[in-house]
């Protein structure tokens, strides 16, 4: 090869290896603030107290939000209000609201029951679910959440859902039970739905049971719309949920020196049993046919058979308020809380409040020994309503 050949050689390789450098060099100007990593802006979820436990009074407070249908804030228009009200009414006031709440109640754990957001009105699942739960953030109060059949209508199915909620601040929700409800595990087990979980509540700070569990929550995911022999139908809590309430319950009872705690649970739809409260005595008011599945789940008998479940909190038909009891188990609807869902004009959009209560020994606070519930509406003096008590302990415990 000649001395001119391999110097133009030399020349061709100098100017790719310029082309090539200039040409990194330029791409790397234009993006490179989009690979680096500012680690200024990386934030841990900020996470309650836990475990969840009762106050130094012996007092623990839920509150529950049921059917908020939030849509995306100022522009979202509120459904069935006074005509005078229409023109400024929206989302905010449903924000307004559960600020009001909080402020008045205090509670130490707010329950939000479904149809938290109203998926057909929003473009943006995360941002509007963001502002629906933000007082809770707000105010650094543990909250937990369940799935309704709306929720899940936008941008996010239920499992991303469920899994953007468990990583809210503040949030004690969780996807599903893992594996033998055991926090040393890290496997979810197989179950139907997202939502299933179970909250422990713990007695009270310098209490003989400070340690222990004296108060179970169950949150169940009763399900969006199904298909049922060619029938259209809303979701229902199925075998497989049933089975690890029945298994979290045992566990429960074994792990826990107080016995058996007593147990709430907190779902979206009603079952289908919730019909026959029209022909008993109930507090509150059955304004509207109860929305559920044609199929009989076998959720109340679940509830009888494990003998500590006092009481379900439900949603879903929104101007239902009422409390009623089915083979010893309360049924309490919420209430309808959202000012974007369907109301009626003239009847105050509201929240229900359940305290649970220890019991006092002689130098200790023991186990609960009362459930009481009651409700607030929407108007100029949160007024409080159909105060009531729900279950009552019959034993004595380290009196």
């Amino acid at each position: 090869m000649s001395s001119a050949t391999l110097i133009g050689n030399w020349k061709h390789t100098v100017l790719y290896l310029t082309l090539i450098i200039s040409l990194v060099y330029f791409i790397e100007t234009l993006i490179s603030h989009k690979l680096h990593i500012n680690h200024t802006n990386i934030r841990f979820k900020r996470s309650p107290n836990l475990p969840l436990r009762f106050r130094d009074d012996g007092t623990f407070k839920i509150l529950q939000v049921a059917d908020m249908h939030y849509g995306v804030g100022s522009i979202t228009r509120c459904r069935d209000v006074v005509d005078a009200e229409f023109d400024y009414c929206s989302d905010l006031n449903t924000t307004r609201f559960l600020r009001r709440m909080i402020e008045a109640e205090r509670p130490d754990l707010i329950a939000f029951t479904g149809d938290n957001i109203f998926g057909s009105s929003t473009t943006d699942a995360a941002e509007s679910l963001v502002q629906a739960i933000g007082p809770a953030i707000e105010y650094g109060i543990p909250w937990a959440a369940v799935l309704g059949n709306h929720d899940q209508e936008s941008t996010l199915n239920r499992q991303e859902l469920m899994t953007f909620l468990s990583l809210m601040d503040f949030s004690v929700s969780q996807i599903n039970p893992l594996v033998g409800d055991d926090d040393d595990q890290s496997a979810l087990r197989l179950i139907d739905g997202f939502g299933n979980y179970r909250l422990r509540v713990h007695g009270a700070p310098g209490s003989v049971l400070s340690n222990s569990t004296v108060f179970d929550l169950l949150f169940l995911d009763s399900g969006d719309r199904e298909t049922v022999q060619g029938r259209r139908t809303y979701g229902w809590i199925k075998d497989s949920q049933l089975r690890w309430l029945q298994d979290s319950t045992r566990q429960g009872h074994r792990q826990s020196i107080a016995g058996n705690p007593p147990a709430l649970a907190f779902f979206h739809i009603p079952i289908l049993e919730v019909r026959d409260l029209w022909y008993t005595p109930f507090i509150g008011q059955f304004q509207e046919g109860v929305s559920c599945s044609v199929v009989q789940s076998g959720v109340l008998n679940t509830f009888v058979s494990m003998g500590n479940a006092k009481a379900a909190f439900i949603g879903h038909d929104h101007v239902n308020d009422l409390c009623g009891n089915l083979k010893g188990v309360w049924f309490c609807y919420g209430g309808g809380f959202g000012y974007h869902a369907y109301g009626r004009p003239n009847w105050h959009r509201r929240a229900r409040v359940i305290e649970a209560r220890l019991g006092k020994g002689r130098d200790t606070l023991t186990g609960v020994e009362r459930i009481k519930t009651w409700k607030r509406l929407d108007d100029e003096d949160l007024s409080k309503i159909d105060d009531q008590v729900l279950w009552e302990a019959s034993y004595t415990f380290l009196k």
